[in-house]
């Protein structure tokens, strides 16, 4: 088995939506800068209340990559 080293880098997407499309949203800006991508972990969900209803989600993510040799 390979062994690799991995470095985690943390971001936070938001969305309208919901938080599946928040977490999409900071992967996918990751992933215009960063290469080699494994994993995730969602670390902190929350959302801004407006009116008495959520008006969008914050998802903190970090996200695993390998580096390279």
């Amino acid at each position: 088995m390979t062994e690799h080293v991995y470095k985690k880098i943390e971001l936070t997407g938001s969305s309208t939506v919901g938080i599946q499309e928040a977490i999409e949203n900071a992967v996918s800006k990751a992933a215009a800068n960063t290469d080699n991508m494994r994993w995730l972990e969602v670390i902190e969900t929350r959302g801004h209340i407006e009116n008495g209803k959520v008006a969008h989600w914050q998802v903190t993510i970090k996200i695993g990559f390998a580096l390279t040799e």
